[in-house]
């Protein structure tokens, strides 16, 4: 279960295997000159907004999108290691249409090397959790199979993936309503 407190999460800016069509997985990949300007549209995004805690995954592209946001925030930044991306093993590096490889995955089809689909949604749930644990309101960068998680636990659906760069607010349940997630612009 994901702990109901408010958030907001944001996936790390662009990086060449993005652009590319490249599967990232785990490799420690940099933002390129995009996700520069993605992070910091982000950060402008932020500004004003209250935040006590910056949690993010330790994986360069989402650590280099951290740093361009705290640069005018200030946080203490906590960084956590379940909020790494799925590990997908051999299909690391390569150029794979999505679907042909995230549905067989999803379905259990786990590639060679690659976590299954459950252990890391379990494993990202923890990550989540250990961030929201923190002094909040928490803000969280990290990568866009991470926020499966957080739909899948939370119940909700943005009804496509996360872009680079996108800013999501989430909002926790109460008696008349369920989660909540609001693209912030």
């Amino acid at each position: 279960m994901l702990l109901a407190r408010p958030f907001v999460f944001v996936r790390h800016g662009e990086t060449d295997y993005n652009r590319a069509g490249r599967i990232q997985g785990q490799r420690d990949v940099p933002l390129n000159d995009r996700g520069l300007v993605q992070a910091a549209a982000a950060r402008d995004t932020l500004d004003g907004l209250p935040f006590t805690t910056l949690c993010c995954s330790p994986l360069l592209r989402a650590r280099q999108t951290a740093d361009v946001i705290n640069a005018t925030l200030g946080l203490p930044l906590v960084v956590i290691d379940s909020l790494k991306e799925c590990g997908l093993g051999e299909l690391e590096g390569r150029v794979i249409e999505r679907t042909a490889w995230r549905d067989p995955w999803r379905d259990g089809m786990t590639p060679s090397g690659a976590e299954t689909y459950d252990d890391f949604l379990s494993r990202a749930l923890a990550g989540l959790n250990q961030a929201l644990a923190r002094p909040g309101p928490v803000l969280i960068v990290a990568h866009g199979g991470v926020f499966w998680s957080v739909e899948r636990h939370a119940g909700i659906t943005l009804g496509e993936d996360l872009d680079n760069g996108d800013v999501i607010r989430l909002d926790p349940p109460d008696a008349a309503t369920p989660w909540r997630a609001t693209r912030v612009e």
